[in-house]
């Protein structure tokens, strides 16, 4: 038996989300901060630049983190590769190199609390049931932990040129299941605008979606049908997304500037050549 006192009830630290075996807690001020560094604290608290973390409870379910996201764990949880052989870390090894996340996320199992490391970046807790039987593809770098309802897997683009043209690469995490994921963004989750579309398409110019439905159809497209007419128009290629389903896009893109911020304290190194984040 294990008790944990002065966390979640500390005055300090307010509870975001609940969902499923995860919960997001914010810090409302950093506490351990040095002369040096006290007037950079004071404008990021400002400016809602706050250190976040995520709460596991294992009781509910067995939970895949990103490797490196976990800081401490109590109760009797312990760690598995998930494994299952040489030919399964191979698949995985592959599904890291293109994916840009690490080849092998373990699986925690047990009775017990697992909290993840901190990061200033906002938690984004999906309920994969409203993303349907085909369920979500994420941008890289953006998985944090799922429960063991959740399956992850890698889908390939449809054409080469979603991939060179978009600056997309060939491969991308999708997610699926009844279960609930964490992911990490750097827009928060009121900001970020949702796109539903009825057999119909979006066009979006740059790398501003950040998830879609699996199950639609991204290519990448001149603006106008001629390289004239894309030249007038100063546009020249634009992200397309065909079918039905749902997407969800930052309002503006990332500069690299805030990636390096929000990425201080982020458990995931892989993370830094996301193009998600500018990079």
């Amino acid at each position: 038996m294990y008790r944990i006192s002065n966390f979640t009830n500390n005055d300090d630290i307010k509870v975001l989300n609940s969902l499923g075996p995860f919960t997001v807690i914010e810090y409302q001020r950093d506490l351990s901060v040095m002369p040096h560094n006290a007037t950079l604290a004071y404008f990021c608290n400002e400016m809602n630049v706050r250190k976040r973390q995520v709460i596991c409870d294992v009781n509910q379910a067995n939970i895949t983190l990103q490797a490196g996201a976990m800081q401490w764990m109590g109760g009797h949880v312990e760690a598995t590769s998930g494994v299952k052989g040489i030919g399964d870390l191979f698949g995985k090894a592959i599904k890291g190199a293109v994916t840009k996340e690490t080849a092998v996320k373990p699986e925690y199992v047990g009775e017990g609390c697992l909290v993840l490391e901190p990061t200033y970046k906002y938690i984004i807790l999906v309920d994969m049931a409203k993303w349907g039987a085909t369920g979500m593809t994420i941008e890289d770098g953006m998985f944090l932990a799922c429960d063991a309802n959740v399956k992850n897997k890698v889908v390939a683009r449809k054409n080469i040129s979603s991939a060179v043209l978009g600056g997309e690469g060939l491969f991308n995490l999708s997610l699926q299941g009844d279960g609930v994921a964490a992911l990490e963004s750097n827009v928060p989750e009121e900001e970020l605008i949702e796109v539903v579309l009825e057999n119909d398409e979006l066009k979006i110019d740059g790398n501003l979606a950040v998830c879609w439905s699996s199950n639609l159809d991204f290519t990448v497209e001149r603006t106008t049908k001629t390289l004239v007419g894309s030249a007038v128009s100063g546009e020249g290629l634009v992200n397309v997304y065909r079918g039905t389903g749902r997407v969800l896009m930052c309002p503006v893109a990332p500069t690299s500037s805030l990636f390096e911020a929000a990425n201080t304290m982020s458990a995931k190194a892989a993370a830094k050549n996301s193009n998600t984040f500018g990079k």
